[in-house]
């Protein structure tokens, strides 16, 4: 009798464990859910400067998420130093910028294990910081789209 529950219990086990993992791909965002987050901003462009890997978004000409196309599972976002920090103290999948100054950068590696909403507030944090850098008068006028 007992032996039947242990195989009970690994079979519920393994049907969970196939659960999660199709969760995780379906709870996971991917390059066109970034990209149509990205380009909601106002004056957001996007482009690949750097070669058909990196896709790049920028507000006034200054990046504020570069996504790798090639590994296709992560991005980079300009973050607060100290936040960047407490990011990666939080959240395995958040690594300092991977070809990036790595006290103003995070990688964001997308896995499903981060939220949308944690991601999405993410790159609102990054798009903020870059506006904030910008001259005032192209900061009204992003204020005023």
């Amino acid at each position: 009798m007992d032996c039947s529950y242990t195989k009970i219990f690994v079979q519920i086990r393994a049907l969970f464990a196939a659960l999660s993992i199709e969760l995780k791909k379906q709870l996971t965002m991917n390059v066109e859910e970034i990209r149509d987050y990205c380009m909601q901003k106002p004056a957001t462009e996007e482009g690949l400067p750097f070669g058909d890997d990196t896709l790049v978004f920028k507000v006034a000409g200054k990046i504020f998420l570069l996504f790798s196309l090639d590994k296709g599972n992560r991005f980079n976002v300009k973050c607060d130093p100290e936040l960047a920090v407490e990011l990666r103290d939080q959240h395995t999948e958040v690594q300092p910028g991977y070809h990036m100054n790595k006290t103003h950068w995070n990688t964001v590696f997308i896995d499903g294990s981060l939220t949308y909403k944690q991601i999405h507030t993410m790159i609102d944090h990054s798009y903020r910081l870059i506006v904030k850098s910008l001259p005032k008068k192209v900061q009204a006028e992003l204020a005023d789209d």
